[in-house]
């Protein structure tokens, strides 16, 4: 007697910074806006991370963060300056975003972004590295008003894509968000290279012919 086959994958749920793109703007390039822009890093850091959270659940414009982080005060640049330097802190890793779109050519599968972003870098990202060539929808904090690690932001993802926990593989470098949606019934794999997340896929079944 054949048994049941096992319930085949059929959307890949992906944050974006971390996994196909460098983090847009994370302490790291913080340090060197500190460094080019003459900024006390400490200062600006602190003031990041108490608005940060609105701006990335799309409740503040990217002009309102930079007057709150940096243009509080005089500055001899440009708001227009400091957010040029934001958007060419983005790099794309060229082997994830490779692997990911063959991988939805070849098991037809969606691909749905659930990330936190701002507005602003979140356009720029998706239309600098054509994103939206590959994936079928942007569940975005900045649209959603919802941020990770709130659960509703996934259950909307899957609300989005019409599929069940269980045919969702969900990629993400940050440990608890992996861990959080874990607990909706996805597969998911944390991401910490290029080789071992491939080695997770293939083992879900998703290999590339």
């Amino acid at each position: 007697m054949s048994t049941l086959p096992t319930q085949s994958i059929k959307a890949l749920f992906l944050d974006i910074g971390g996994v196909l793109l460098t983090n847009g703007w994370d302490r790291h390039a913080r340090r060197r806006a500190a460094q080019l822009f003459n900024l006390d890093y400490e200062q600006l850091d602190e003031r990041h991370h108490l608005t940060f959270d609105t701006y990335e659940s799309g409740k503040l414009s990217l002009d309102d963060y930079l007057k709150r982080i940096v243009f509080y005060e005089e500055r001899p640049y440009s708001p227009q300056e400091f957010a040029q330097f934001i958007m060419e802190q983005s790099q794309p890793y060229p082997d994830m975003i490779q692997l990911v779109s063959q991988l939805k050519q070849e098991h037809n599968l969606k691909l749905v972004a659930v990330n936190n972003e701002g507005r602003e870098i979140n356009a720029y990202r998706i239309k600098q590295f054509q994103l939206n060539t590959f994936f079928d929808a942007f569940v975005s904090s900045c649209y959603a008003h919802l941020r990770k690690p709130d659960t509703d932001l996934f259950q909307l993802a899957l609300d989005v894509s019409q599929i069940e926990p269980n045919q969702v593989v969900y990629i993400d470098d940050r440990l608890m968000f992996v861990q959080v949606a874990r607990t909706l019934g996805m597969h998911c794999i944390h991401h910490t290279s290029y080789e071992s997340t491939r080695e997770k896929l293939a083992a879900l079944d998703l290999t590339l012919g």
